[in-house]
């Protein structure tokens, strides 16, 4: 083969070879994942269950009347403080004025018919002592049955006249009915409070509830010295929450301004019974927060939104959210032992259903994943019980980043990514965004 030829072929190979250069450079350029990053740092930690509800006073009375009736005197107004036992309205008593006469009326005829029945009764007894007493002297003279007859009429008025007595208090229970029919006319305050609803007017008629109609709704007394946020907290975070844990209150009304409260009563069943859910309804159960402290003229119904403070950690290592990722069992099994370090989290129930947590930690230019522990989540942080040390760097964003990541991914660290505030606000961003 001529020198020019042999020229030739190693000038060729010698462009195959860069071609081939070229691609596989670019091709690991195309594979290469830009990522932001974050020096793992200790803080303080707060982990929190928000809900919405709305605000309410702690004590209020809602009165309904107990008889029905025409409305013939109102004397407050909505808004309006009252003292426990004053005046608030009147209800036409003149049926029932004429009730409790009627009643007494009763109870007088009874009295007569009871007076007449103990003379009966007495007269029945002495004489049938006397023949006893004539029996007993004179055999002769007093035959048995006329001795039968007259003690057999003597236990009969006497029995008359128990029945009698009877009567007479069954005419006094009817009085003392008519009685507090009658006072029911009038309804005072229960309690001092205001009158936070007003639902009827002068002239309206009152009706008394029934099992399938609850009656109509008069007005409601509440003590607003004491208030309370009543929020619905969905099944899942519930069992996070214990009575007493600290509260931050925000009344839409007031802006951003917060209200300190305390959880004072969990509920102990949903608020919609289960039988009244629909498959994909959520199930919430009710929060009660007294609110403390309060400076400020609340009014019933506000709407609020409440953060309840579970748990808090200080100067807790700490990762962010979205750092924090899922690698199946089966992929984790199949990495080197020196890049799980040494952890054994196939032994956990939830590892088997649901994937292996851990973050990707930075080795140069390589991601490699590292298995964690994790406990409470703050806002934009989890606590790290294990598997990290402080001061290790991870890839700490963009979500779409770690999800593209394996063990063993060549990664770019963006610009001014490491630490930065910026990076971790994008980073939160994006976790609230995953579906």
């Amino acid at each position: 083969m001529s020198r020019k030829k042999k020229w030739f072929i190693g000038t060729g190979i010698v462009v195959v070879l860069a071609v081939l250069g070229i691609g596989l450079a670019s091709a690991r350029g195309d594979d290469v994942v830009s990522v932001r990053t974050e020096k793992i740092q200790r803080r303080d930690l707060v982990a929190r269950v928000s809900a919405t509800g709305h605000i309410e006073p702690k004590t209020s009375v809602d009165i309904s009347a107990d008889v029905s009736g025409r409305i013939v005197e109102l004397t407050v107004e909505e808004g309006d403080d009252v003292e426990e036992g004053q005046l608030l309205l009147v209800i036409d008593d003149e049926r029932f004025q004429a009730a409790l006469q009627r009643a007494q009326a009763s109870l007088a005829d009874a009295r007569a018919r009871a007076a007449q029945a103990r003379g009966e009764s007495d007269q029945a007894r002495r004489d049938f002592e006397r023949i006893r007493d004539l029996r007993e002297s004179l055999p002769g003279m007093v035959t048995e049955s006329e001795f039968e007859t007259s003690r057999t009429q003597s236990e009969v008025r006497a029995a008359l006249l128990e029945s009698a007595e009877h009567g007479v208090d069954i005419a006094r229970a009817g009085v003392k009915e008519a009685q507090d029919q009658l006072a029911k006319t009038v309804i005072r305050a229960p309690m001092s409070g205001r009158v936070t609803r007003l639902n009827v007017e002068r002239g309206e008629t009152a009706v008394v509830g029934t099992m399938n109609n609850p009656g109509s709704l008069l007005l409601t007394v509440s003590d607003l010295s004491v208030m309370e946020a009543v929020i619905e907290v969905d099944e899942t975070d519930v069992p996070e929450i214990s009575v007493g844990d600290s509260v931050a209150v925000r009344i839409d009304a007031f802006g951003e301004r917060e209200f300190a409260g305390r959880v004072t009563t969990i509920g102990n069943s949903s608020l919609t019974p289960r039988s009244q859910l629909s498959s994909d309804q959520a199930i919430d159960f009710e929060v009660r927060v007294t609110l403390e402290d309060v400076d400020v003229d609340l009014r019933t119904d506000l709407s609020a939104t409440a953060d309840v403070i579970t748990d808090v950690r200080e100067d807790a290592l700490s990762i962010p959210i979205i750092a924090l990722t899922l690698m199946d069992p089966d992929e984790f099994e199949a990495m080197p032992n020196e890049n799980s370090g040494g952890a054994d989290p196939t032994s956990r129930e939830r590892s088997k259903r649901e994937g292996i947590e851990g973050v990707f930690v930075v080795n140069g230019e390589v991601a490699r994943f590292r298995p964690v522990e994790v406990g409470i989540a703050g806002d934009s942080y989890f606590e790290v019980l294990s598997g990290l040390d402080e001061g290790t760097t991870i890839v700490a964003g963009t979500f779409q980043a770690i999800r593209e990541l394996s063990d063993g991914s060549l990664i770019r660290v963006e610009d001014g990514g490491e630490g930065s505030g910026a990076a971790r606000a994008a980073a939160v961003t994006e976790a609230n965004k995953e579906p």
